[in-house]
Formats: structure tokens, C-alpha cells, sequence
């Protein structure tokens, strides 16, 4: 018991010493929180009394009925007391002064003695009877083994995650969902009667209020989350129940206040969760913290172009919307073939819901509100999961959801990939699936996980796949280590996922086929030959880790956003060295083959050993040309190893804080440290952004470019160069743009590459433009060039201030036969029709 329960259990009178206190432990203890309830409480124990006498005998030690007088000024303990000088199997315990419903519940709890405690109200707004409904799920059956046993002693946290358990309270559940949602007027997400009708193991309750610090209503989420805590996944259970049509009396009223009691109660249950999640969203911050110095100004300096075509895919998605055109595709860039809108990352899941905030602060507020809020929200679900299912300690589960969020490989994509970043829904999937294997709410936990992976679709697809595949790596790791309890969740999880997939699929099925069969769609997008992970890129930093040097991460991967391991070998060797120590644990023995199978599947179809000239067949070879995996680059296969490194980061700091001898505790923390210290994010770089035209900010482009035409940029915008996305996006969507920056198909088959298929006209102006020498405008350049423009249906040719501008506009003018216009700050060719 805490301190502070401890003072107020003092001012109590001695249970033993209570009028008619039980000689023996009773079998059932009824426990009814009463204030100002003497005109209803002898009617109330009348009634408990015939009910359980009924049912559980008329022995001393068959029952009990505990209520606890929250220092009624009424006839309450007068009432209680005439009853116990009847009947000794009830009895008063008193409060000297009102405190609240849940000091009343802490005392009259400890008070009990009973192998059961059943909660109640003292009008009997449930009746009785409804007991037969919990009961069944509390009771184990004859044959449970003891591991299952709710009695046995509880497990440690990871192995309680490993094996579904039974119950240790069932709650009754009396109206909808929604309603007792809003139980008290005002605090939305209060269930003011989560336990006004349970029955609990009589240990665990004691335990759990004995833990408990809150004297208001909140007091019932508190306990129920003390004992899903204490005894982990499937401790608390929930069976519907009546009301009664006629209870005993109405209720007696407590004093004004309440509601704001209510609030403060909520504040103190959840201020260790907020504590937690104004940690992640600091850390957020300071990381975007350059960008949001000044929105208008700066671009993250490592997001290549994605920074711009994120935020061309929010304005896109918006202008869409609010026009009530089709989402799924558009023709602002990309002309005249337009662009798929569903085959890129658009994160419509996302981008929806923003439309308000795009429409009131602009693309850029939108793009970074994104990043900053998905990371931070990401590392809370991590953190949720984690203490959910593997610790106890709340800032040891708080470290471990953070490196899963702000590992390297997250930090790197965080400079332009929004969808690899914001996986918020991801562990809320891994939990339903985990669940599902427990086997006790198959439909509810199939149904939801059926939408929470439909959501997910909407947000980022690949990794969405990248995660089913590290699932599937931990079922098969889990199947070869513990072949017996994994068979076991075989079934059930089998039949989940077929709901889920039922689910799932309806909401999805237009979408995925206009992605993969509409306008515009492709597969199999070219990477190159060096998407997979060098293994030395395991070991060393990023370029945005605290130990990283830029060109050593330069030399190891694609590009800075797609740095996707570089855990650093010290995170390497601590995150072995859990496992190691841990080994006995099944859980631990899978996590650890799916973290090995992920980073050897990261190294692609062929690996080239460091510092040799040998190259050698990798595993993912094997999933190269499977459908889907074809287009996943896969490096980032190495991805999934951030939960699982958080995992046991977790279980490490939690085994250290618990452990006895000091020089443990030191040594676990320092080595902690070690391996995260190196690998601790820098603030991600920003640039100065390039400035817009004043030919597109000014409205001047109005004049050259009409409806169902489209402006052509020089050179053309390219996964290279694509500021002129941002044009239109400062342009409100006015004009079409020719080329582009997106996935699209190319050639007869259909191959995905990023951006517009190139043509004569492109390819020319972007060499000139990097220093080639300009050709002479011969007659069949400037056929080509015309045929070139009509096929962008082009309405004007736009060429701003850069490096080569004078052999460009020179190139122009002889390819089109005429000089341009000077306009604003642009040079203007205008080619369509007049």
C-alpha cells in the first residue's frame, strides 16, 4: 500500500474489530461503496442476502457483504449496522469523512476477505442475479494447466505476452460502448462504471487498490489498468449485463464538485502517459526544429525533391477533394498522361483529414504537422505495445518506443518520406494479431484488425508489407522454437485474419484496383543495383547520428533518406547481448532469428563482402520477383529491426531498474548507454528553399497558359530537379505542368521509374542545362520539338534564372524560331494556339 493510502486506511476502524467481522475467509465478498444511502441500504442487503443464500448456502463463511460508508451524514452506518447485528456475514466499514467513491472501494476492498470480490452499487442498479453471467469466465476449468492458472503467481511481462492467460476480473458491460464512453457529462472517454458491477480474484483486487492512489470515480480505470499491468494481456474480461428496472432507491447525492474531481482525477490517472508523450513530441520537435524556424524559407536539406513532391501530393490530394474530382488520379502532372495518385505515396489517410489545416496554413504547415506529429505518435504506440506487453517500468517501455521511432533508419527517412516515418497504426496491428493468437475474441479482434490494415493501406502500403513480412519472419522463428504453443495460436489466428481480410478487402478493393489496373498504373519499379544494404552499413552510423560521418553513410547507401540500417555495432552487440541473457524465453529466441532474418533479407539478392572483390547469392533473392516485393527496396527490409531492438532495450533497462544489487543496476544502465549514445538523432539539416517566380506568384502566368494546357518548365521537373512542383502548388493547382516527379509506367511493359517517361525535347534541355554543349538547331530538332510540345500540349515554354541560362534561352530560341518575352523574372516562349 502506498504511503498516501496508508494515511487514509489509518483513519479507519479495524476490519477485525467491525461488528459481526468473519472468523473465516468468506467465499464470495460483495463490496458495495455507499454515500448517503439509508434509505435504500437495508432493502439492498435484503435483497443480497436472499440471493446469495440461494446460491452459495447459508454457511458463516459463504459469503460476506462489505459496505463502505463514504462518511455519510445520514442514516447510512445506523442502517448497516442494525443488518450486521442480524446477520455477522455483514458488515460496516466507515470512513470519518466524505473522500470520494474511490476511497470508499479501496477500504471496503481491503476490509474483504473473500476468494472472490464482487463490486456493486448500493441501489442494486444491477441485480444480483447477473453474477451467473462473470462468474464462468473467472472460474479456470478443472484441467487448466497452472502457467494458466489466474492464481498462480504472475509472470514476468514478456512471458505473459507469450501465453494467453485467463482473466482475473470480468467486468459487467451495460449499454453501449459510446454511452459508457461519455459517463460523465462533459469528460469524454470517461467510464464512469467500469466497475460498478465486476467480479475480480479477491488477491489481485486487493493488490490492485491496495496500489491505487485516486479517491474519485477515476479509481476504476485505475485499478483495471493496475491489473492489466500486474497480470498482463487478457487480465480483465467484459460480459454484458442487465440493468435492473427498479432499483432500490434513487442514489444519494454528493456534494458539487464532482465533474471537476472527475477531471482531476483523469489528469493524475494519465499523467504519466502524457509525461511520456510530451518527451516524444520534444524530440520531434528539436529534430524538425530547422524547418519549422521558418516554413516559408527553408527545405530539409536531404530530402532531394520528396519534400516538394510530398507536399505537390497533399496540395493535389486537397484541390481534389475540395473540387469533388476523382483522388485517385490527376493529370497536373505528368501531360497529358497524368499520374496515379493511388501507386504513389499520397497518403490519402492523412492528407484527408489535413485538408483543413492545408487549406488554412498551406502544404508546407501540412508537411511538417505530419512528420512532427506521426514520429511522436509512432513512438507512443511503440511505447504502448512495449509496456503493454513486455514491461513494467513506464520509462523503460518510453525508451524503447522511442529508438523503435527515432532509430537511424527512420531518422534518415524522416527527411522526405513521411509514409516510412508515421507508422502510428503499426503497432496497434502487431498487438491485434497478438491477441488474436490468445484465441479469446477472434471476431471483435479480426473485424478491427481488418480496419485498423485498411487504414494503414491508406497511409503507407509498403510498409505495411515490410511489417507483415517481419510478422510472418517471427511466426515461422516462433514455430521452430516453440512448436507446441504455436500451433496452438495457429488456429484461432488463421480465423482472424480470414475476418480480417473480409474486412479489409471491401474497403480497399476499388482503390487497389485502380492502383494496380488503372490509368496510369505500373509494377516492378527499377531501384538500380545497389538497393540492398552493404554489411558494413549494419554496423556504422548514419549521417544524422550523434557518431555518424556523413560520407562514410554516403558511401554505404542510395542516398542520405534511404541510410535504412546503420544501427552502429554497439546497439548490435547490446541488442545480442539481451538476447543472450533472455535466451530461455521463446518470445526473446524469435525475436532475436527475426531480427537476424530481416538484416540478412536487407542485403539483397547479392552481397559484396567488405573489402573483397567476392559477391555472394543473398536470401532475397528468393523474394526479388515475387508479386508486390518486386517493388520494395530492400534495404529497407532492415526496418524491422528498430521494434525489435527497442524490445529489448526495454526488457534490458527494466531487468536493470529491478535488480537487487546496486553494481547491476549501474552496469545494465551504463551499458544501455553505450549503445545508444552513438546512435542518439541530430536535428535533420535544412536549406534555403528556392524561391518561386514571380511569373507564377504575381497570377502573370494566367496570360500564357489557358485551361487544358500545360506550362513546361526548363529544364523539365525530374526526380533531379522538381521545384516546379512547388510552383504549382503556390499557384493553387491553376496550371498543368509537363513532366514531373511520381511513379508511372514505362514502355509496353508498364515498368515503373520515377517521373514522367522522358522524350527528345526533355532529355536535350536537361543535358544543356548540366553542361552539355547546345546542339544546332536543325529542321529535325524543330519538328522534334514541336512534335515534342504538342504532345505535352504545352502553352507556354518558362525558363527561370539558373546556371546556363544564356545557352538555354540561345537553344530555345532557335528550336521554337522566335524570341521570347521577358516577364516578371522569367524568359516566355508562348507556343499554343492563340
Amino acid at each position: 500500500m502506498s504511503a498516501a493510502n496508508a494515511d487514509s486506511a489509518a483513519t479507519l476502524p479495524d476490519p477485525a474489530a467491525a461488528p459481526g467481522g468473519p472468523a473465516a475467509p468468506a467465499g464470495l465478498s460483495v463490496v458495495l461503496p455507499a454515500y448517503r444511502d439509508g434509505h435504500r441500504i437495508r432493502a439492498t442487503a435484503a435483497a443480497l442476502r436472499e440471493h446469495l443464500d440461494s446460491r452459495l448456502g447459508t454457511g458463516p463463511a459463504a459469503w460476506e457483504v462489505v459496505v463502505a460508508d463514504d462518511g455519510s451524514d445520514d442514516g447510512t452506518a445506523a442502517a448497516v449496522l442494525a443488518e450486521a447485528a442480524a446477520d455477522p456475514r455483514i458488515r460496516l466499514v466507515r470512513l470519518d469523512a466524505p473522500r470520494g467513491r474511490g476511497a470508499a472501494l479501496r477500504a471496503g476492498v481491503a476490509a474483504s476477505t473473500g476468494r472472490r470480490i464482487l463490486l456493486a452499487d448500493a441501489g442494486l442498479a444491477v441485480p444480483p442475479e447477473e453474477l451467473d453471467r462473470l462468474e464462468p469466465l473467472l472460474a479456470p476449468p478443472a484441467d487448466l494447466p497452472a502457467d494458466r492458472n489466474p492464481h498462480a503467481p504472475a509472470p514476468e511481462a514478456a512471458e505473459a505476452a507469450e501465453a494467453p492467460r485467463l482473466p482475473v476480473a470480468v467486468l459487467g458491460r451495460t449499454g453501449s460502448r459510446l454511452v459508457r464512453a461519455l459517463g460523465i457529462p462533459g469528460v469524454p472517454g470517461f467510464r464512469a462504471d467500469t466497475c460498478g458491477f465486476a467480479l475480480l480474484d479477491g488477491d489481485r483486487a486487493r493488490a490492485a487498490f491496495a496500489a491505487s492512489a485516486l479517491d474519485g470515480p477515476a479509481v476504476d480505470a485505475e485499478v483495471t489498468r493496475l491489473l492489466r499491468r500486474e497480470s498482463g494481456p487478457g487480465a480483465v474480461a467484459e460480459a454484458p449485463v442487465r440493468r435492473s428496472a427498479a432499483p432500490t432507491g434513487p442514489p444519494g447525492r454528493r456534494p458539487a464538485g464532482g465533474r471537476r474531481r472527475a477531471l482531476a482525477d483523469l489528469w493524475r490517472l494519465n499523467a504519466g502517459g502524457l509525461a511520456v508523450a510530451g518527451v516524444f513530441l520534444a524530440l520531434s520537435f528539436y529534430l524538425f526544429h530547422g524547418l519549422w524556424a521558418d516554413l516559408d524559407g527553408r527545405y530539409l536539406r536531404d530530402a532531394l525533391q520528396d519534400q516538394n513532391q510530398w507536399e505537390w501530393f497533399t496540395g493535389v490530394v486537397t484541390d481534389n477533394v475540395t473540387h469533388l474530382r476523382n483522388p485517385l488520379f490527376t493529370t497536373a502532372q505528368g501531360m497529358p498522361d497524368g499520374v496515379n495518385l493511388m501507386a504513389n505515396a499520397t497518403m490519402l489517410g492523412l492528407n484527408v483529414p489535413f485538408i483543413p489545416i492545408t487549406l488554412l496554413f498551406g502544404e508546407t504547415v501540412t508537411f511538417a504537422l505530419v512528420l512532427t506529429l506521426g514520429m511522436a505518435a509512432s513512438a507512443w504506440t511503440w511505447y504502448w505495445l512495449i509496456r503493454r506487453r513486455f514491461v513494467r517500468g513506464r520509462w523503460a517501455a518510453a525508451a524503447g518506443g522511442a529508438l523503435a521511432a527515432f532509430a537511424p533508419p527512420m531518422v534518415s527517412h524522416a527527411n522526405g518520406h513521411p509514409n516510412f516515418v508515421v507508422l502510428f497504426m503499426l503497432p496497434l496491428i502487431v498487438d491485434r494479431a497478438l491477441r488474436l493468437c490468445e484465441g479469446r475474441r477472434v471476431v471483435r479482434d479480426g473485424v478491427l484488425l481488418g480496419l485498423f490494415a485498411a487504414y494503414q493501406i491508406f497511409i503507407g502500403e509498403e510498409p505495411l508489407l515490410i511489417a507483415a513480412l517481419g510478422m510472418l519472419l517471427f511466426c515461422l522463428a516462433y514455430l521452430a522454437v516453440d512448436r507446441r504453443r504455436a500451433l496452438a495460436a495457429a488456429r484461432p489466428l488463421a480465423r482472424g485474419l480470414a475476418i480480417a481480410l473480409a474486412v479489409c478487402l471491401p474497403l480497399v478493393a476499388v482503390p487497389l484496383y485502380w492502383q494496380f489496373l488503372g490509368p496510369q498504373s505500373y509494377h516492378s519499379v527499377l531501384h538500380g543495383d545497389n538497393a540492398g544494404n552493404s554489411p558494413r552499413a549494419l554496423i556504422e552510423y548514419a549521417a544524422r547520428s550523434l557518431f555518424g560521418d556523413a560520407e562514410t553513410a554516403a558511401r554505404l547507401s542510395m542516398n542520405t533518406t534511404e541510410q535504412n540500417a546503420f544501427y552502429g555495432w554497439p546497439l548490435l552487440a547490446f541488442g545480442t547481448a539481451v538476447c543472450v541473457w533472455l535466451w530461455r524465453r521463446p518470445g526473446i529466441r524469435a525475436l532475436a532469428l527475426t531480427g537476424a532474418a530481416a538484416l540478412l533479407l536487407s542485403l539483397g539478392p547479392r552481397v559484396r563482402l567488405p573489402l573483397t572483390d567476392i559477391v555472394l547469392p543473398g536470401p532475397w533473392a528468393a523474394l526479388a520477383h515475387a508479386p508486390l516485393f518486386e517493388s520494395v527496396i530492400e534495404g529497407r527490409v532492415a526496418m524491422v529491426c528498430a521494434p525489435i531492438l527497442g524490445i529489448l532495450l526495454a526488457l534490458a533497462l527494466d531487468g536493470a531498474a529491478r535488480a537487487r544489487a546496486r553494481e547491476v543496476r549501474t552496469l545494465g544502465l551504463l551499458a544501455a548507454a553505450a549503445a545508444v549514445i552513438p546512435v542518439l538523432p541530430l536535428p535533420l539539416a535544412v536549406r534555403d528553399r528556392a524561391p518561386v517566380p514571380a511569373f507564377v506568384t504575381s497570377g502573370a502566368w494566367k496570360d500564357y497558359v489557358r485551361e487544358g494546357e500545360a506550362l513546361v518548365p526548363v529544364p523539365l521537373p525530374d526526380p533531379g530537379q522538381a521545384d516546379a512542383l512547388h510552383w504549382q502548388v503556390e499557384a493553387d493547382f491553376g496550371f498543368r505542368l509537363a513532366g514531373g516527379y511520381f511513379n508511372g509506367p514505362w514502355g509496353e511493359d508498364r515498368i515503373g521509374i520515377y517521373g514522367a517517361p522522358p522524350r527528345h525535347l526533355s532529355n536535350l534541355l536537361r543535358d544543356v542545362r548540366y553542361g552539355a554543349p547546345a546542339p544546332e538547331a536543325t529542321p529535325e530538332w524543330r519538328e522534334q520539338a514541336r512534335r515534342d510540345l504538342a504532345h505535352w500540349k504545352a502553352g507556354a515554354v518558362v525558363l527561370p534564372s539558373q546556371d546556363r541560362a544564356d545557352e538555354l534561352r540561345g537553344l530555345l530560341t532557335g528550336l521554337l524560331g522566335a524570341e521570347p518575352e521577358r516577364v516578371r523574372d522569367v524568359w516566355v516562349w508562348r507556343v499554343g494556339p492563340r
